[in-house]
């Protein structure tokens, strides 16, 4: 996930940002003005954006100052301007209290502010490091359009303000939101790290003009949507622009691709992941930690096995662990200049492929977009999505801005690259809802009554895409199964520490659902209207596909008995340009086969799980936890091919 929020609150929470984060996360010198320690690190002066800047007296792009910060952010929700309001009020006879009041936006509030730290995929900040000049603008105007059209979104779609005994009210803010964007350059590494921090103010205008606060809640709830949304945004500017396209890409086994640039080698990749490599480093010492711990009574503490769950919890902990200090911030200029001679030295790849990494990337783009066409099925893609949130989401319930991020993540995967209809996402979950998702609402209040909080599940038999549609085992949300479920689990040996041992883990869904999706598909494809011919579209966009939903064909194999024929491209160009869905995927017997024994083997190993610990003891069972309504869309862990630098 490249969209990561946190909470500003005013005070001591406040004064880090003023501190370190307004000068490119650096230190900023005592009594040093705020523009001054900007130049002194080499960093921009934060900027001011949002739909809501005009009711406040400010214009987009205006440069940020730290008095409108301090009274926006630090003084509990103030106006920007509120020393000035204040000045002429008490100048024109009025008293201190009046004067005040006229600076405030609304009750004072404790949370001031949303922060979102956006960041581009590893290998469009690798271009944007490495390239010239004209590279470097194309890209940073690529990041700034992704990061105005999602603060359009929440604005748009996101943002509500509660009003009313206990919220019960909630509205869209009438003007839009205030936020301020801050530049930075590179990550705690040292390495190139291109991303903004953009602190977005919990004030927000009614219809009648009074102030209130926006409900923070639903900004954390729809973080993997926005996320999906600027990765996508993002990808398709770059794209366009530089001529390039994006391809998947395994960071960790059975966990989902991440789309990158395609052409850009996977050691530039590990040239940037120095803290991925650490925190992995620890990790692995901490699960050993986990899976071996015991109570007073030499019992363990936890099941023999690292569920996803807890496996997330340790990977914060390994971050923290192993976060560096902040260095001083340079400028721009020098860090790529150092960024460039120090891959041509460590990273393993030949500097005439550093010094024309962006030749070597559109060589790659033009091999994948003469076999691949950008043809989105909303019929097809509406199937993906709902069997994957399915699958992913324990207990099978989801929202609908789980289906909204996983839809994008799917156009994502398809376009490789290319610009959609900015409704496009809708239609598929609107697809999504109305064909496969069965309303399961039983709501108390009037929140539960929202189109965004309705709570829904697949209309399928769970029989044919999981073990059982009961809930999970009653069982503390840690306390997961063995990996291998027919074996209690190997105890560690003696002669082998953290690192050597192999520890045992629940097995992943991102693969399941895949498969899951596949066989719903083939399940589903004869009731699916088609009009003309039935066109492969599986086989022709095979590369953007994962590898284990379709094993590769050559074009040097001849045709056999069965196999599909060739995809005529010229065909799928033209339903293209027509804006026809292509409505049918042809899989083979073989592959539908090896579909369902995987299926089958998945539903044998559950089903085993769910007996074996079903006798367990009232004392030692907890009441089943629901998980929040993010664990559906965990952000993807660093692994060894990770250029995120986690725990930024």
């Amino acid at each position: 996930m490249t969209a990561d929020i946190g909470v500003i609150r005013a005070g001591q929470m406040y004064r880090y940002y003023l501190r370190e984060t307004v000068v490119g996360d650096g230190r900023r010198p005592a009594r040093t003005p705020l523009r001054e320690a900007q130049e002194q690190a080499g960093v921009p002066a934060g900027r001011w954006m949002g739909r809501g800047l005009a009711v406040l007296g400010l214009t987009p792009g205006e440069e940020v100052t730290e008095a409108q910060l301090r009274n926006l952010f630090g003084e509990r929700g103030r106006h920007p301007y509120a020393d000035r309001i204040e000045a002429d009020l008490l100048a024109k006879g009025a008293s201190p209290k009046k004067a005040f009041k006229a600076g405030a936006l609304g009750r004072r509030v404790i949370v001031t502010g949303v922060e979102f730290a956006l960041r581009p995929q590893p290998t469009i900040y690798l271009l944007w490091a490495l390239g010239d000049e004209e590279t470097r603008r194309v890209i940073e105007a690529a990041h700034e359009r992704a990061i105005e059209r999602v603060l359009e979104w929440i604005e748009d779609e996101v943002a509500v303000i509660r009003y009313g005994k206990d919220g019960i009210y909630r509205v869209r803010p009438a003007s839009g939101l205030v936020a301020a964007r801050f530049r930075h350059y590179e990550a705690r590494s040292g390495r190139p790290l291109l991303h903004d921090h953009l602190l977005l103010s919990v004030k927000g205008q009614r219809q009648d003009g009074k102030w209130g606060s926006i409900h923070t809640t639903a900004l954390h709830e729809n973080t993997v949507a926005a996320s999906a949304l600027y990765n996508e945004i993002v990808a398709a500017e770059v794209c366009e622009a530089l001529g390039l396209a994006t391809e998947p890409r395994t960071v960790t086994p059975g966990r989902r691709p991440v789309m990158e640039i395609a052409g850009v080698p996977h050691e530039l990749i590990r040239w940037t992941a120095r803290r991925s490599d650490q925190i992995a480093a620890c990790l692995a010492e901490l699960e050993h930690e986990y899976v071996t711990a015991v109570d007073d009574d030499g019992e363990p503490r936890f099941l023999p096995v690292v569920s996803e769950r807890a496996r997330a919890k340790l990977n914060g902990i390994a971050a923290k662990m192993t976060r560096p200090p902040k260095q001083k911030a340079r400028p721009l200029t020098q860090l790529r200049k150092e960024w460039k001679e120090s891959a041509i030295r460590t990273s393993g790849v030949a500097a005439d492929v550093i010094n024309s990494l962006l030749e070597h990337a559109r060589a790659a783009a033009a091999a994948i977009r003469a076999r691949v066409t950008a043809v989105v099925d909303i019929a097809l893609a509406a199937v993906d999505v709902t069997a994957t949130v399915f699958v992913m989401n324990d207990g099978g319930w989801f929202h609908r801005r789980h289906l909204l991020a996983e839809a994008r993540r799917h156009l994502a995967l398809v376009l490789r690259g290319h610009h959609r209809d900015p409704a496009l996402d809708d239609r598929i979950v609107a697809a999504a809802i109305a064909t496969h998702c069965l309303d399961i609402s039983e709501p108390k209040t009037a929140r539960g009554l929202e189109p965004g909080y309705r709570l829904y599940t697949a209309r399928w038999s769970l029989a044919d895409l999981t073990s059982d549609r009961r809930r999970p085992p009653t069982t503390a949300p840690d306390r997961q199964p063995p990996a291998v479920l027919n074996t209690p689990a190997a105890p560690r040996p003696a002669d082998l520490g953290p690192g050597q041992w192999e520890i045992p883990r629940v097995p992943l869904k991102y693969e399941r659902a895949v498969l899951a999706g596949a066989v719903v598909r083939e399940e589903l494809r004869s009731t699916i209207a088609t009009r003309g011919r039935a066109y492969d579209v599986a086989r022709h966009q095979q590369a953007a596909m994962p590898e284990q939903l379709l094993a590769p064909e050559h074009d040097d194999q001849e045709q056999g008995p069965g196999r599909p024929e060739a995809v005529d491209l010229t065909a799928l160009r033209a339903l293209r340009e027509s804006r026809t869905d292509v409505e049918a995927l042809d899989l083979t017997a073989e592959r539908l086969r090896h579909l369902g024994d995987a299926l089958t083997a998945a539903a044998d190993r559950a089903r085993a799980t769910m007996d074996r610990y079903a006798h367990r003891d009232d004392a030692e069972r907890q009441h089943p936890v629901r998980e929040d309504d993010q664990q559906g869309h965990r952000p993807q862990e660093p692994g060894p091919h990770r250029g995120r630098e986690a725990g930024h």
